[in-house]
């Protein structure tokens, strides 16, 4: 199964966890020995710790290893983190960790083995196993992880695109019948037959010339009208959307937790999270 950086995880971490970080705690064992500092979180891909990254610093020897957090206990009011039976010669057996390396089941199962009690009987299957066959190793333990939330609610304002309606422009063909009129000529040929004037006039004969298949010729003409359709543009239609801008308000009562602290007796109490709203 993936793991994943704690800040890669949830980059608003610090947020989550009301202002703890568990990168500023150092380790310590239950001795009071300071033996390192935690230098991240690995968590799985719900979100649960599984590893603390830890800087070590036993004299000249130091290196990163993983801790499984079930060997843990988180301390935020104080800035640390406890660990039982952590020796040097579990550091110097333990795989050295870079932020280049990969997790995987083989590298989880070398650091699995460092922990493990030699008397175990457990039979490891990376096919079949998961985070709850060794809850000694990863279950956090509530009596020495107990961290009390104050909630607040607030108002979350977002917005979202709705469809309200949509317009559709489009074209269509109307016929109508269209009438134009065209004026066009014709040619027709007239014959006249006319008595010539002077009937009586005498033509000598050397001047007369009978001729035989003589033909006068006129070409007649006439219009025919010649009718055609042609396309015009007659408009455009520019179709745009105006974006109209408003501000909505909206107002909602909301709740949010104040720690109460009641104490009974002669104790003095450390509140290391008191502001400027009172002093206890």
């Amino acid at each position: 199964m993936p793991l994943y950086k704690l800040e890669e995880f949830d980059p608003q971490y610090r947020e989550t966890f009301a202002g703890d970080d568990v990168k500023d705690l150092d380790l310590y064992t239950e001795g009071g020995i300071k033996v390192g500092s935690v230098s991240d979180v690995l968590v799985d891909q719900n979100g649960r710790f599984r590893y603390l990254v830890i800087d070590t610093g036993f004299d000249t020897f130091g290196k990163r290893i993983l801790l499984p957090i079930g060997l843990s206990r988180i301390n935020y009011p104080e800035k640390r983190v406890y660990v039982d039976g952590l020796s040097k010669q579990q550091v110097e057996m333990l795989p050295e960790y870079h932020e280049s390396y990969t997790v995987d089941e083989d590298y989880e199962e070398r650091v699995r083995n460092v922990f493990r009690p030699a008397n175990t009987n457990l039979t490891y299957d990376r096919n079949t196993y998961n985070y709850q066959t060794e809850p000694n190793l990863y279950d956090l333990n509530e009596q020495n992880h107990q961290t009390l939330r104050l909630y607040e609610e607030r108002l979350i304002a977002n917005k979202h695109r709705v469809k309200t309606g949509e317009v559709t422009v489009g074209k269509h063909i109307e016929t109508e019948t269209a009438r134009v009129t065209v004026p066009i000529q014709k040619e027709r040929v007239i014959i006249e037959r006319v008595s010539p004037a002077g009937t009586e006039t005498f033509v000598e004969p050397d001047e007369l010339h009978f001729q035989e298949g003589e033909v006068a010729r006129i070409e007649v003409y006439e219009e025919t009208p010649e009718i055609r359709k042609e396309a015009f543009v007659r408009e455009e239609v520019r179709v745009k959307k105006l974006v109209e801008r408003d501000t909505v308000e909206a107002e909602e009562t909301i709740r949010r937790e104040e720690l109460d602290i009641n104490t009974t007796g002669e104790l003095h109490v450390d509140d290391a999270a008191r502001n400027s709203q009172g002093t206890l």
